[in-house]
Formats: C-alpha cells, sequence, structure tokens
C-alpha cells in the first residue's frame, strides 16, 4: 500500500484514488480558467461603463462660445 494510503488509514480517513484526484485537479484547472476570463470581461465591462460615464458626462457640459463669437 502506498504511503498515503497508510496514513489516511492511520488517521482514519478516506482513501481517494489517484485517477479521482485527477479528475478533482482537471475539474479545478477548467474553473480557474472559467473564473480567469470572467474576470477579465468583468475588467473591460467596468473600464467601459466607466468611459460611457465620462462621455455621458462631457456630452452634458455647456458648449464654449466660439473665439470669434467674444
Amino acid at each position: 500500500m502506498a504511503e498515503g494510503g497508510k496514513e489516511a488509514i492511520r488517521v482514519d480517513e478516506e482513501v481517494v484514488g489517484s485517477s479521482e484526484v485527477k479528475a478533482l485537479e482537471k475539474r479545478i484547472r477548467e474553473l480557474e480558467r472559467v473564473l480567469g476570463k470572467k474576470t477579465l470581461e468583468n475588467e473591460i465591462l467596468r473600464e467601459a461603463v466607466k468611459v460611457a460615464h465620462e462621455k455621458k458626462l462631457i456630452s452634458r457640459l455647456p458648449s464654449l462660445p466660439d473665439e470669434g463669437s467674444l
């Protein structure tokens, strides 16, 4: 029996097969990838909202008079 299995039995823990560990690690990698993608999308959308707000504020400012009308 592998050392990890012996240790799990000694401390009365469940033994998990290496194929299950690999499957869980694969799932973690996929979840991390999706989280990274969603984080990037969130950052892009936040920046777009910021730019939209800035443009909206600028468009509400009164126009400066033409230099020739002074």
